[in-house]
């Protein structure tokens, strides 16, 4: 027996994904351990080991490939937690990382600080040199300063350095000559090079990606290697793989020297399954994908079959976080998950989130001193979820403890528990309902038009009451929701993006700037490929890219180039055209007579991977009704409502709502005027009337 295991680590639950011979999915999940991951990803492992009535050091060591996504990257950047780092910047331009590229996200707000840049002016260090546009050199490398630079970073205690010069995407010359000066005389030092990292014209963006990715080597590095040393100490000897943001996953080593790769990686997971599901059943290519943690609710987007990227994304809040600044998959945040904590603001207002209980003492109902209500708790006490039930009964939930906590909610809005909670559930409804109109309304996707795919352990107690304030009328609730991410890694492929500059217009495009820079990129994968072990048995291929825009215009586009080769020739007058569509589809316009800039090109690697069987969870033999209780409804108010046990349940069966089913890992809610069913190929359909 082969498998394969899947590993994700949330801010309160990490979940793990066991794939046996046949295809067939096992879900685990454990509360996740901040001081020592590897506990918290065993403990997963075990309960999904034991559901297949193997150890859990049997399934390690007879997996043939284990991939894993790690909050550690997101955590030590946001938190501020990562290696003593310095920037290295032409002289003259010392407050890139300080002034940012402006925006503010309340304009008329004057009482919030300037947020303060992510190294130090104390710790930047200006370069005396200059390159100009068209890569010529203004101003000599003044070596002896560099070398008094890297002499000074030991007594400052400095571990990391990114160096973004001038230009240096043009010619590199001069950054290529820092990093081995800091080489002979910093040897201790890690060092991240700007036209290595993100090859982009602006200054900002790829000096941000440059210090992150610095500042985390130190970090990621030893946390890489602890972590196969753990494995290897289990007898593990498959291939180790660890998830990146752009919707893929690399071997270990290779994460290892750009660890900026592994922020916000677990979420980039969830759209590949959400696709995966919502292609089984349907041939609509525009898919909404929301994931509901015990932290965040995160969404994402699919359209036309494609996973959305950006380079837009922030860690922390938008402007003053942290902008990570790669192509990465466009997900968004926002504090409303199962662990998000309700309260009543200082004028008598209930919000809920965005601070959570996390994992550490979590909810109130949790056996770990928890005080604060959360939206767990208010799914107790409103009855949706048994206490005696959760996570298959390996865990028994205090219902006391869940309506001490609402009751001190309760008591400052003078309402009763279970009003209160309701108003919890209902308020963090409108935070999941505003953030899927950002992704969706915002940007030119009708909702109503689109699959929804629902996942996360939270997901199933108000996922119907979002979609149908969005006036959607089905649902994909997939049986291993309750791990979507860690899901997403089993229809993973092995991604790697390189990208290089070639600035050149429709009106006067140079065919030869093109190939030079797809070639950059190209020869930079190649070399990554051939020290991959995994890519000598899978196939591989390549894609490309370009970031485009109007003359004149501020920000770019990405247009992906299907159909392009990477040595062919490039059809201007086809490129200016799908550009013209890209930006058609995104923004609901286009100059089909405005001149477009292409600007940076982009190459991605693809290994492709096996994929898990379309097939449902095998259903128990035993009766699906377990008991029928009590359970509180916007409107009805109580309702005497049924509790199915989910495993039970067979495709040709229909729930009719009010109803709660019970599956191992999640609880799915059926509202009153809605009906679920389970698929031939494993998730719920949850229709619901308007």
């Amino acid at each position: 027996m082969s498998y394969v295991i899947t590993i994700d680590t949330g801010g309160t639950f990490t979940d793990a994904v066991i794939q046996d011979d046949a295809g067939r999915l096992t879900i685990g999940k454990a509360l996740t351990t901040p001081k020592r991951a590897f506990e918290g990803m065993f403990g997963a492992i075990s309960a999904a080991a034991r559901l297949l009535d193997v150890t859990p050091e049997h399934a390690i060591r007879h997996a043939g490939r284990l991939i894993f996504g790690t909050t550690r990257a997101t955590n030590a950047i946001v938190t501020r937690s990562t290696a003593r780092t310095a920037f290295f910047v032409t002289a003259g331009f010392p407050d890139i990382l300080y002034l940012r590229e402006g925006g503010k996200k309340d304009a008329h707000d004057f009482r919030t600080p300037f947020p303060e840049p992510y190294v130090p002016r104390r710790l930047t260090f200006e370069i005396n040199e200059r390159v100009n546009a068209e890569g010529g050199v203004e101003t000599a490398l003044d070596e002896a300063g560099v070398i008094t630079a890297a002499r000074a970073l030991a007594d400052i205690g400095v571990e990391a350095v990114g160096v973004c010069l001038l230009w240096s995407i043009v010619n590199p010359a001069h950054e290529l000559r820092v990093a081995q000066i800091l080489k002979e005389h910093a040897p201790n030092v890690a060092v991240t090079l700007s036209h290595e990292m993100l090859p982009i014209p602006r200054e900002y963006r790829r000096a941000s990606a440059t210090v992150l990715d610095a500042s985390l080597k130190p970090v990621m590095q030893k946390f890489l290697e602890d972590m196969a040393a753990d494995l290897g100490q289990l007898g593990f000897s498959g291939d180790l793989l660890v998830s990146t943001t752009v919707g893929g996953c690399i071997e270990v080593t290779s994460a290892a020297r750009r660890p900026v790769h592994l922020a916000k990686s677990g979420p980039a997971m969830v759209p590949l399954a959400a696709r995966e599901y919502a292609g089984r059943i349907t041939s609509n290519g525009d898919v909404i994908i929301c994931d509901t943690g015990g932290t965040t609710f995160d969404v994402g987007l699919i359209r036309d079959g494609e996973v959305v990227r950006t380079r837009e994304t922030w860690l922390g809040p938008r402007y003053t976080g942290e902008l990570l600044a790669l192509s990465s998959v466009d997900i968004r945040s926002v504090g409303a998950g199962g662990g998000s904590i309700a309260w009543v603001d200082d004028g008598g207002l209930l919000r809920v989130g965005p601070q959570s209980a996390g994992s550490v003492p979590g909810p109130a109902c949790y056996p770990r001193g928890g005080t604060l209500p959360t939206v767990t708790d208010a799914a107790v006490v409103a009855g949706y979820i048994d206490p005696h039930l959760f996570l298959g009964g390996r865990i028994t939930l205090d219902a006391a403890a869940a309506r001490t906590a609402v009751a001190t909610v309760a008591d400052r809005l003078s309402l009763s528990a279970e009003e209160t909670a309701l108003a919890i559930l209902t308020i963090a409804d409108e935070t999941m309902i505003s953030a899927i109109q950002d992704i969706t309304v915002s940007e030119g996707v009708d909702p109503r038009q689109s699959v929804f795919v629902a996942g996360g352990g939270a997901a199933g107690l108000n996922i119907a009451s979002v979609a149908r304030a969005l006036g959607c009328r089905t649902v994909l609730l997939p049986q291993t929701a309750s791990a979507l991410s860690a899901c997403g890694m089993q229809f993973s492929d092995v991604v790697a993006e390189e990208a290089a500059s070639g600035i050149t217009s429709s009106d006067a495009f140079d065919q030869t700037v093109v190939r030079q820079a797809l070639s950059r990129a190209h020869a930079a994968l190649e070399t990554l490929r051939s020290g991959l072990k995994i890519a000598r048995e899978a196939a591989c291929s390549f894609e490309i890219a370009v970031d485009a825009r109007y003359r004149a215009q501020i920000w770019e586009l990405e247009v992906p180039l299907p159909g392009f080769s990477i040595h062919g020739e490039l059809n201007a007058d086809e490129l200016t055209r799908r550009f013209h569509r890209a930006h058609e589809r995104t923004f609901g316009v286009d100059d089909p007579d405005g001149i477009v800039e292409f600007l940076t090109w982009k190459v991605r690697l693809r290994i492709a991977l096996p994929r898990p069987a379309a097939k449902p969870i095998a259903a128990e033999q035993c009766s699906a009704l377990l008991k029928r209780k009590g359970a509180y409804f916007p409107g009805p108010g109580l309702v005497d409502t049924p509790f199915y046990h989910g495993p039970a349940l067979t495709p040709d069966v229909e729930v009719t709502g009010p109803a709660i089913i019970l599956e191992p890992t999640t609880t799915i809610v059926v509202p009153p005027n809605a009906s679920a069913c389970l698929s031939p190929t494993g998730s719920y359909l949850l229709t619901l009337e308007r």
